[in-house]
């Protein structure tokens, strides 16, 4: 069975770059720092994609060290030619195909949202991890702190009232609740941070491109559009990000928790 979020995650590894990947690649560092990725751990990238968190990895701890896992057929089959010394998987965060005790560090980069049962996913996070490892998992704050996101929604809330704004509908990217996630399975010693990274766009078609590509959830209310509503949303979010002329940068703010397995 195929993950809830994954739907919306069946493009080209190039096509997801342009829009997520762009800030995925940045965020993969400071990530990893958080989960005190080091040399002789075996870590576990969960909703790998097309590989982000995975070349972070690797370069860290080699290729062989790593083990990606992701359920869009695409984005396993773009991990795997980029890193075909990373072993990767097709699969689900809510069971994954690996045995107990076998991760020193299990890592879900902007998964834990779109998974359709997080407590499920995070007791597999503990379930294979060995005991003193880490579980960590960021998302963006789509609230406040993601302004790719962020003026993107706002923007569509001005063409449609009932726009599927990520800040209302998916959960994780508030202060808190993965820690309460992680608590709840029984993780301990868990640890809050904020991660901020940004990205820079050559002009605002760029910016557009990315949404047209289809990808996740703001991608598919685009494509989902008629011409004319596609147009006016595509001009509300042009003002929304300050009607530039040029190149111009984006911030994103991601929420971020680590706990450890006793």
């Amino acid at each position: 069975m195929e993950a809830e979020g994954a739907r919306t995650f069946q493009a080209t590894g190039d096509a997801y770059d342009l829009f997520m990947g762009r800030y995925s690649r940045h965020l993969s560092r400071p990530f990893a720092d958080a989960a005190s990725v080091a040399a002789g751990h075996r870590v576990l990238d969960v909703g790998c994609g097309p590989g982000a968190l995975t070349a972070e990895l690797v370069q860290r701890i080699g290729s062989t060290n790593v083990v990606a896992l992701d359920p869009s057929p695409p984005f396993v089959a773009a991990c795997t030619e980029r890193f075909p010394g990373t072993e990767v998987h097709l699969g689900r965060a809510e069971a994954l195909p690996f045995a107990d005790d076998s991760f020193d560090r299990v890592m879900a980069q902007l998964v834990v949202h779109f998974v359709s049962d997080p407590t499920a996913a995070a007791s597999e996070f503990r379930r294979v991890l060995r005991p003193g490892g880490i579980a960590a998992a960021c998302v963006w704050d789509f609230a406040e702190g993601m302004q790719m996101l962020r003026s993107f929604w706002d923007a569509a809330l001005d063409v449609d009232d009932e726009a599927p704004d990520e800040a209302r509908t998916l959960r994780f990217g508030r202060a808190g609740e993965i820690a309460e996630l992680f608590d709840a399975v029984g993780l301990v010693d868990i640890d809050e941070s904020t991660l901020e990274v940004e990205s820079a766009y050559s002009d605002f078609d760029e910016l557009w491109a990315g949404f047209m590509a289809g990808i996740g959830p703001a991608g598919s209310f685009v494509v989902s559009l008629d011409e004319p509503r596609r147009a006016a949303l595509r001009e509300a979010l042009f003002r929304r990000v300050g009607s530039p002329t040029g190149s111009f940068t984006l911030t994103a703010l991601a929420r971020c928790a680590t706990g450890v397995r006793a």
